[in-house]
């Protein structure tokens, strides 16, 4: 019995030791965050806080193998030159990570104990995130590299930066990269000058060529895309739609997206299947209709993806990009965000730090066509020019054209109620009125 009681006492001097250590942790942790939000830390001191951290787990799409080697090749002994191991953690959608954190605060896990350090994300992501208030606070006008980015409100070129798909990011994320949807043809079989340039030349296009194009499935973002790119074609453009879900009544709502989806459902039986239209699942999928010859025509993401597709071999010279749809094609930025909770916050923040440098910035330009997440403006004029040199080739437009045809995405709160409506409407044809569908589709993100 004196053993039992012995044992129960250690432990409970164990648990309580572990409480007052986890306990203090927590207290430095805070500290530390309250103290650089405030500015009231130099540099130098976050970057020692940072080297005693020791290391920084970024959570970031891997399914790049270009990418992942540019991290290792660049970004790894970026991190190692200031004393901290960086680990990196190949998720296959950024959805993964959110849910961690989302499941780390939910289990208590306050500051300084959670999973991930640092995300890649943009969009509902991170619009999830600031629901859930699970995000770190202000940091990216705080770091030294901050002075590559435009971040003022007066400025009009500020805005990918200050708003993630209608979400103000209020300095809680900092831009990395940028993409625009573009479109590509192979031209031996769909020339420039006979390719469609809006939705309406898209379906008479269709009707005399059935079956030579699709996109991908909604909900895939890439699919998502297309539709949202749809509907502000007949919507009005895009400014309607960088309103909240909150702003709208599902009357109002569905007067504006009807046409949008009205449009969809009558080119369906066009695409690619007919009746049964095939719509791939990702874009890896679209890619190799594409480049069976199934289609002439696809859609993604990319700005530089076409002339990266060609230096790898991976599309045909004949391969152009097409100014589709001259309505406005979307364009956003990507970000970096640390977590409320994240283990090595100060660790993060020098990574964040450290992915905006300019020399970094023109790295991933030149070695991987990414796009620079800095604005080119903010730069001297012998680094603008070291990024103009370091651009992939474009084929078939240039980048005044695609800048001058960029537009904001859509507001996160609206994608996941346009991705119920065309599950509803479009792939299981749902038969309801489409006000109702539209009610169902509101009801169901929780208005």
């Amino acid at each position: 019995m004196k053993f039992k009681n012995l044992v129960a006492s250690t432990a409970l001097v164990a648990v309580g030791l572990y409480s007052t250590i986890s306990a203090a942790a927590d207290d430095a942790a805070a500290k530390f965050r309250d103290a650089f939000l405030s500015g009231d830390l130099s540099w130098s001191e976050v970057e020692a806080r940072a080297k005693e951290e020791g290391e920084v787990n970024w959570f970031h799409w891997g399914g790049s193998e270009d990418l992942n080697a540019w991290i290792e090749r660049n970004v790894v002994p970026a991190m190692a030159a200031k004393g901290i191991t960086l680990k990196t953690t190949r998720i296959a959608g950024t959805r993964e990570a959110v849910d961690l954190v989302l499941a780390d605060k939910q289990a208590r896990k306050g500051i300084g104990e959670g999973s991930a350090d640092i995300i890649w994300l943009n969009g509902d992501n991170f619009y999830t995130l600031v629901q859930q208030e699970a995000l770190f606070g202000s940091f990216a006008n705080k770091v030294p590299n901050a002075k590559n980015f435009i971040f003022d409100p007066a400025n009009p070129n500020s805005q990918l930066n200050l708003s993630d798909f209608g979400t103000p990011t209020k300095a809680r994320e900092m831009p990395w990269s940028g993409e625009q949807y573009t479109c590509y043809i192979e031209t031996t079989r769909l020339t420039q000058k006979t390719a469609p340039r809006d939705f309406q030349g898209l379906e008479t296009w269709l009707k005399k060529n059935p079956g030579r194009f699709t996109y991908v499935k909604p909900p895939h973002y890439i699919g998502n895309t297309f539709v949202q790119t749809a509907l502000y074609a007949f919507g009005g453009g895009y400014k309607p739609f960088q309103k909240s879900v909150t702003d709208y009544t599902p009357e109002e709502f569905a007067k504006l997206v009807e046409p949008g989806f009205n449009y969809l459902k009558r080119i369906e039986p066009l695409l690619l299947g007919g009746e049964k239209a095939i719509y791939p699942q990702n874009q890896a999928a679209n890619q190799a209709l594409y480049n069976n010859g199934e289609v002439d025509m696809a859609c993604e993401f990319g700005l530089y993806f076409v002339s990266n597709q060609i230096k790898t071999g991976a599309f045909s010279e004949t391969t152009e990009t097409l100014a589709f749809p001259e309505s406005g094609m979307i364009k956003n930025k990507n970000f970096l965000a640390i977590p409320s909770n994240a283990p090595h916050p100060a660790a993060a923040i020098v990574l964040a730090n450290v992915m905006s440098e300019v020399d970094l910035q023109i790295s991933k330009l030149k070695e991987i066509g990414y796009p620079l997440g800095i604005d080119m403006v903010q730069l001297s004029e012998e680094d603008q020019i070291r990024a103009g040199k370091a651009a992939p080739q474009h084929y078939g437009v240039t980048d005044m054209e695609l800048a001058a045809l960029a537009v904001a995405d859509t507001n996160a709160s609206l994608v996941k109620v346009i991705e119920s409506i065309w599950i509803d409407y479009i792939e299981r044809k749902v038969q309801k009125p489409f006000l109702q569908i539209v009610v169902d589709a509101m009801n169901k993100v929780g208005k």
